[in-house]
């Protein structure tokens, strides 16, 4: 928006009396209040649920990661998993790329990992 534009907006809120100047910040307030309940807050609630699971693994877990390979966690490291996915046949992969336990609904979705997004 160009700034005369915006003036004008914001015009737009004030009263016709010349009222206070606080009640043309109510809108954008409430705007910004919806905007956290709605987008930010669940977003925040599920990265820290994908984050106490990946803190969670242990050696021995069966999971599956996000791209649907199943495997049993052998080492775990810093920013990495090793998964053991056949007889003598390991591999490492990034942490985030876990996407749950084998049998369980997964805790982040396949189509990107939240944890590598952010």
């Amino acid at each position: 928006m160009k700034l005369f534009e915006i003036g004008s907006f914001v015009a737009m809120a004030s009263t016709a009396d010349g009222g206070s100047p606080w009640l043309q910040l109510v809108p954008f307030a409430l705007v910004l209040g919806i905007f956290y309940f709605i987008i930010l807050l669940p977003m925040r609630r599920k990265q820290q649920k994908i984050q106490q699971f990946l803190d969670s693994l242990k050696v021995g877990d069966k999971v599956v990661t996000t791209g649907g390979i199943y495997g049993q966690v052998t080492r775990l490291g810093g920013e990495s998993v090793q998964l053991q996915i056949a007889d003598k046949v390991r591999i490492e992969i990034s942490k985030a790329a876990v996407g749950g336990y084998q049998g369980q609904p997964p805790v982040q979705d396949a189509a990107g990992s939240d944890q590598a997004k952010g």
